[in-house]
Parts: C-alpha cells; structure tokens; sequence
C-alpha cells in the first residue's frame, strides 16, 4: 500500500509540466513579450511550487493544474491581476461624500486636465516667464488666494498637519502656544493637536475646561516666553449645551495688545458659504482675515473640493518665516498638487457655478427627487439578477459628508438595500465581496444584516446599473 502511494505521489509531480516545455507554449511566449521574461519565469515557478505543496497536502492535482491549458490560463490571470494598479477606480456608495479611506474629493474635471498637461509637458514650475528667472512655485497660486481671502500672502505644504506643523516651528519654536482645552482636538490616525505641537518643540499651555473658554484665561496665560495664541476650529466634532468660546475677533484683539500672532488650524477649509448648498454654516479663511487672525492653516482636499493640500494664508511677514523655514522645502507640494489646487482655485471665482463643477459639491446638492428616479429605475432593472437570493428595496437614509468635517450635518438620502431570502445561498459578508470584486469595485456598507448602497455617491448610473447587474449574474 505504501509503494502504491509513493508511486502515485511521484506519478503526480511527474504530471506537472517542466518549465522550459512551458516557457516555449505559443501563449507564454506572447505573455513573456508583454510582461518581461523574468517575471513570467517568477509567477510560472510559484504556480508550480504551489502545485507541488497541493500534492504534498492532498494527492492530487490542482484544478489550475488539471491541463496545461488551465495552467497558462492561471498564469495569464496571475499576471493580469498583479498589473492592476492598487489606486484602482470604485464606487462610493457608503453614504459618506469625503471618504479618507476612498481618497476625500473627487477633483473637478478642470483640475484632472491640469494635472494631466504638467505631467505631459515641461511646466514652469519655478520660473517666471515674463522675467526670465527662477520664481516661487507658491507664487500663481498666492495671487489667487490673496483675492479670495484678502490675505497678504500664501503658503503652500502637502497636507493640513503640514501646515500646521510649519506654522508652530517657524512661529513658536522652543516658546509656549496657548489654546483652549476644548479645542486639543485629535484628527485621523489617533494624530493630536498636542502631538504636532511638542514636534514642533513648543510648549502646550491649556486655557479654561473642556467646555467653557474666557477671555481671560488666555489673557491670564500670557507670559514673556508665549509665542503665539492658536484657535482650532472643531471640525469633526461638537459640544453642546452649557458652553462658552472667545471668538477669533476678541482674541485678535488680544494679541494685538500684547504683540502676539494668533494662529489658526480652520482644518476644513471651505471658501465659500455652504449653506446654499444645504450645508451647515461653516468659517471661512476670509472672514478670519477679516477678524485680525494672522496665519490660517486648512486642507486643500476636503470642503475645498481640491487635491490633499496643506494652505496657509495670512500676513506677508510671518509667511516669510514660513517660506524661509527649512521644514518648508521638505513638505512642499509637486506640480501635480499644484496644478489641480490651482484650477480648483479659479472655479471659486465664480461661487454660484460650483455645485456643477466641484464632484464633492454636486453629489451633497443633488435633489432628494433625483435620487427617487434613480431608485425607481433600479428596481424595475434589478430585482430579478439578484433573485432568488436577495429582496432588493429602496429605503430612506442620511448621508454624511466626511474627513472630520460638518459632523452635525446629515443629508437626507436614498439607499438600496439587499436583503438576504430564506433561500440564499450568499450571507451579506459574501455578497459584500462579490461587489469588491468587481472589475470597478462597489463599496457600500452593512447594516442589520443588510447591504446598503447610498445612492446620493452615484455617479455615471448607467455603467452603474451594468455594474450591479454583472454582480447579479454571478451570484
């Protein structure tokens, strides 16, 4: 019995096709053409290798090794699966606009047009035309937020944390920072207003309590080593009830007493007034400016409806610190980032135009109407792909917006659901997959053994319906 088992083992391997007989197949010596020889050689001997542990384990063959044929078709898969790029394309669906999982904004289709000319020509990035000599790759862009905000000057870093980052190291290094207690707040990744601030080698002086701030707490804080008062807008979150904060009006008052900046992380960085759009009201750069407020940070890649960015506006001298400062030539932005913050810039000159040329903004106005057409049409094109397995239906919802942003506010939506049957065969968690591998993968969300995909992140709803439809198919 032993020898029988031994034989029929070794008949196994002896089963398996030998490297070189495949490297010379037609189709592998296309594959080989298209994907380099040594990679197709490297996937080929982890196929084999895989395959000999199967026989190991199992005593038998792999179904991918039941022929050659289904052995190059793995191979051809194998390969076209790794050349997918990881930044893949999806639907977002979950019922949050800016997503920090999902990449926050989509960018206007004049930004996308920027990019793709400054990755095609030679820019100039740091050169001004006219003159003839190296400029500022601050510079163009600093025009446009000085008419935007009434800012005397611009800085430009990769991402809001940058910013804020920069701000306190050009400003406040080695000298104490004063800010309210119920404004340490924390932002994605468990990252703390305390943390940046002990990188940038200040020293962290907490005014008032956890819900109430006064005038003179700050006042009462000041000493010879303060270096700046900093407010930080709250973004992601409110405190309600018995609450007390000193506006940035009183506190630029304040400093301008004692001589001091005051210093602001907005963080959300909305420029216009989203309440037209049935947003909450949210502060802006330029009613700070307004107010005495001497630098403001704010992110270029949520409310702003731009790429991940790190914008800082304010008086021309403490910028020049902020330019000068070494810290700035390591977090600065590419021509890529600069020439989609840029095109998304200009769109603001005209406010009224943006809800149809801003993704982010488009998606949160978008009538209640439209999404019951659209919810309409789904049901009469899908119930019957996705039968016998799940019960489709149209349910209301709220959408939030996302990245920290207007947590207060909720959008009234529409969803479809999918509701496992009696008779299925499919759990929600598999069927949650069955969406993440589609060729653009659908990301909803589950909810009392539910999935839900809210209709208000829709877009493109033709190649959508197709989308769902293929899933359905191959339940």
């Amino acid at each position: 019995m032993m020898t029988q088992a031994i034989n029929t083992t070794a008949a196994l391997y002896r089963s398996l096709p030998a490297m070189d007989n495949l490297l010379l197949n037609s189709t592998v010596l296309k594959l080989r053409q298209e994907y380099g020889e040594a990679w197709v050689k490297q996937q080929l001997s982890m196929l084999l290798n895989q395959a000999r542990a199967h026989i190991a384990e199992r005593e038998v063959l792999p179904k991918f090794c039941a022929t050659h044929d289904t052995l190059i078709k793995t191979l051809s898969e194998q390969l076209l699966a790794a050349q997918r790029h990881s930044l893949q394309a999806v639907w977002n669906l979950t019922g949050t606009i800016l997503h920090t999982n999902l990449g926050r904004s989509q960018l206007a289709e004049s930004a996308i047009s920027a990019v793709t000319k400054v990755m095609r020509y030679p820019t100039p990035l740091e050169f001004e035309l006219e003159a003839g000599k190296r400029g500022h790759r601050d510079q163009a862009i600093g025009k446009i937020l000085q008419q935007l905000t009434g800012s005397q000057s611009c800085c430009l870093v990769n991402n809001n944390a940058a910013a804020v980052l920069l701000m306190l190291s050009s400003v406040a290094a080695g000298k104490e920072v004063i800010v309210s207690r119920g404004e340490l707040v924390e932002i994605g990744g468990a990252f703390r207003i305390p943390d940046i601030m002990r990188q940038a080698g200040c020293t962290l002086i907490e005014v008032g309590s956890t819900n109430r701030t006064h005038l003179k707490d700050y006042q009462e804080a000041i000493t010879d080593n303060t270096a700046a008062i900093m407010k930080v807008h709250t973004s992601n979150y409110h405190i309600h009830g018995f609450t007390s904060a000193v506006d940035e009006k009183a506190l630029a008052q304040l400093c301008q007493q004692h001589k001091l900046p005051l210093l602001s992380d907005l963080g959300s960085g909305a420029l216009t007034d989203l309440t037209e759009f049935g947003l909450g009201d949210e502060p802006t750069p330029q009613k700070m400016i307004q107010d005495g407020v001497n630098l403001i940070s704010f992110s270029g890649d949520k409310l702003l409806g731009g790429p991940q960015a790190g914008l800082i506006v304010g008086d021309s001298e403490l910028i020049e610190k902020l330019q000068q400062h070494p810290l700035k030539r390591a977090l600065r932005c590419d021509k890529m980032t600069l020439a989609a913050l840029e095109a998304t810039l200009l769109l603001y000159r005209n406010p009224k135009a943006l809800n149809d040329e801003l993704p982010m903004l488009r998606k949160m106005s978008r009538p209640v109407a439209e999404l019951e057409q659209l919810g309409q049409l789904l049901m009469v094109e899908l119930p019957e792909f996705f039968a016998p397995h799940f019960n489709l239906a149209i349910v209301p919802t709220q959408t939030q917006v996302g990245s920290g942003s207007q947590p207060d506010t909720l959008l009234e939506s529409l969803a479809l659901t999918f509701t496992p049957t009696s008779k299925s065969l499919y759990p929600v968690h598999q069927l949650e997959q069955k969406f993440k591998q589609s060729p653009r993968p659908i990301i909803g969300r589950v909810s009392n053994n539910q999935y839900w995909l809210d209709l208000r992140g829709s877009e493109q709803e033709v190649r959508l319906i197709n989308a769902l439809r293929e899933v359905g198919q191959k339940l």
